[in-house]
């Protein structure tokens, strides 16, 4: 529930408010159940709604069931938005037109096409840790590799006032396999790889799909760091590591 429609919420609640206001009020709720929420409190504090069409009494059946109605009708509007944009997101994601924000390592022409950063030192940092993670064959082994040998890792800043900035610092285990998972490093335009379902608290989990569940891959598309076929080769050895943790944590 956003902030401001909670703050409205508890002043309706402990009978603060005479009257609520407002153009659309409908859409002051996210969903349907936040907003028959606040007609029932509205209801039973007496409080009347007003918008563009007139005022209402929560309390009163016919005016609850149109405010209800209007709420209905919102929230089917809003799923259509949705729905519209996700699948024009869909239709440049078939077509690899879809634009998104490429990790550090790779950037964006000035024709909009992808190539490998310019920065030479950022190229060999990232072809040194494929190299090491191949040659280690343990995502932990080349973390330690760069440790050791005081070898720092970028990143570029996704916000606040210095964001593009490259940063650089010694590298993490998650980071790392991070860019071992990503594909855009093997030259490929992948879409879907994750999967969000919303949970009834209004939350949402996120859950990463594996490679057969992808729902656009396209190899080569750009320029990358290694092939496809290392690529597949890596994520086969991650999993194994990933299965030898398991079977080690559960003989313990």
């Amino acid at each position: 529930m956003r902030d401001g429609f909670q703050e409205l919420v508890s002043e309706v609640a402990l009978a603060k408010a005479g009257i609520v206001m407002g153009l659309e009020v409908s859409r002051l709720a996210r969903n349907s159940a936040d907003w028959h929420r606040l007609l029932e409190l509205c209801a039973l504090t007496a409080t009347l709604i007003l918008d563009e069409d007139g005022i209402y009494d929560p309390a009163s059946f016919n005016d609850r069931l149109l405010l209800g109605l209007k709420g209905t009708m919102s929230e089917a509007e809003l799923h259509i938005l949705k729905a519209r944009m996700r699948g024009g997101q869909i239709n440049k994601a078939r077509r690899n037109e879809l634009e998104m924000g490429p990790p550090v390592g790779i950037v964006y022409r000035p024709d909009r096409c992808l190539d490998l950063d310019p920065d030479l030192e950022v190229q060999a940092a990232l072809r040194l840790l494929f190299d090491t993670f191949e040659r280690t064959g343990s995502a932990m082994r080349t973390v330690k590799f760069f440790l050791e040998e005081g070898i720092l890792f970028p990143r570029r800043l996704r916000s606040g006032p210095n964001k593009g900035d490259l940063l650089w610092a010694p590298p993490r285990h998650a980071r790392i396999l991070q860019v071992l998972h990503n594909p855009r490093y093997a030259g490929a335009f992948v879409y879907g790889r994750t999967r969000t379902r919303r949970r009834p608290d209004g939350g949402s989990t996120t859950r990463t799909l594996p490679m057969a569940e992808w729902q656009f891959v396209t190899p080569d598309l750009h320029p990358g760091y290694i092939d496809w076929e290392r690529f597949k080769a890596n994520q086969a050895s991650l999993a194994d590591n990933a299965q030898a943790d398991i079977l080690s944590n559960v003989q313990l």
